[in-house]
């Protein structure tokens, strides 16, 4: 009887390992990012057609393209807050969805006013709490973790700041704070280098990749000027006139891709470590 119940547990223990192993491989298989076939739009205006794209995990990549091409409208489909008109959209391998704890996001920054009173780790806290009214209450835990994600966006020293009285690059890390909180797997992050200079947007781009390598986290990042982000992408995907192309930097940031997607022509020079594209608004 001994023996049958301990042959009874190894199998028992053999099946959930495997089982682990199972899951475990489908998580790290599995596409971050699914799209096929997708169009958008709105009222008679075409955002995206026939968008296909496969994101995989651990990627960064940059979402490029002018101003209305869709890159917005693409993050906002991915969280589930916009649902396209047509095509297949998996997202971590589920139907997009509101308020996934998995996505971490962070909003296109606007200043805040210099006489709001909140302090930084309250703004960070709405992470916690923004499904309700107030800031939360407070406790040692609840505060550990948002030390912690302040921590990361090295903006502990300024925790306690009314964050109306901080830079905009000190703000903009607070956004990025809050969407950590959750220890996503995914980032979406929509123009987190708008308004910051050279040396700030550069500062941004290392520390973003810097957490997005220590958490293994896959990141989507809308920009408008790819040279600070060439040192850390892996691909770039590229928006304009409802068409895309996605690809590495070097394969999709060209003249012939370029003066495809916009339908005229399109020169892209490289100069001084930069690249330049002339004929059409990036």
């Amino acid at each position: 009887m001994t023996g049958a119940m301990e042959r009874s547990g190894a199998t028992l223990l053999h099946s959930s390992s495997q089982r682990w192993q199972e899951t475990r491989s489908r998580v790290t298989q599995e596409s971050v990012i699914e799209l096929e076939h997708v169009r958008m739009q709105f009222g008679n205006r075409i955002i995206l057609q026939d968008m296909n794209l496969t994101v995989e995990h651990g990627e960064f990549i940059a979402v490029l393209g002018p101003n209305g091409a869709g890159k917005s409208t693409l993050l906002k489909i991915l969280l589930g807050l916009l649902k396209p008109g047509a095509g297949m959209v998996r997202v971590l391998g589920q139907t997009p969805r509101r308020g996934r704890r998995e996505i971490g996001y962070a909003p296109q920054h606007r200043v805040l006013e210099a006489d709001l009173a909140l302090r930084a780790r309250d703004v960070v806290g709405f992470g916690l709490d923004g499904n309700r009214w107030g800031t939360g209450f407070p406790s040692a835990r609840r505060r550990a973790i948002i030390d912690q994600a302040l921590a990361e966006v090295n903006a502990l020293a300024f925790a306690d700041a009314p964050v109306g009285q901080l830079s905009g690059g000190e703000q903009q890390r607070l956004l990025i704070a809050q969407a950590l909180l959750s220890n996503p797997r995914l980032l979406l992050l929509d123009e987190p280098l708008a308004n910051l200079d050279i040396t700030n947007g550069q500062e941004m781009v290392a520390l973003i990749a810097g957490i997005c390598r220590s958490r293994a986290v896959t990141a989507l990042l809308v920009a408008h000027d790819v040279n600070p982000l060439l040192p850390v992408l892996d691909r770039a995907l590229y928006l304009a006139n409802g068409q895309s192309a996605i690809g590495t930097p070097n394969e999709v940031i060209t003249s012939a891709t370029l003066s495809k997607l916009y339908d005229s022509p399109v020169e892209v020079v490289q100069a001084l470590g930069r690249l330049f594209v002339v004929g059409a608004e990036i």
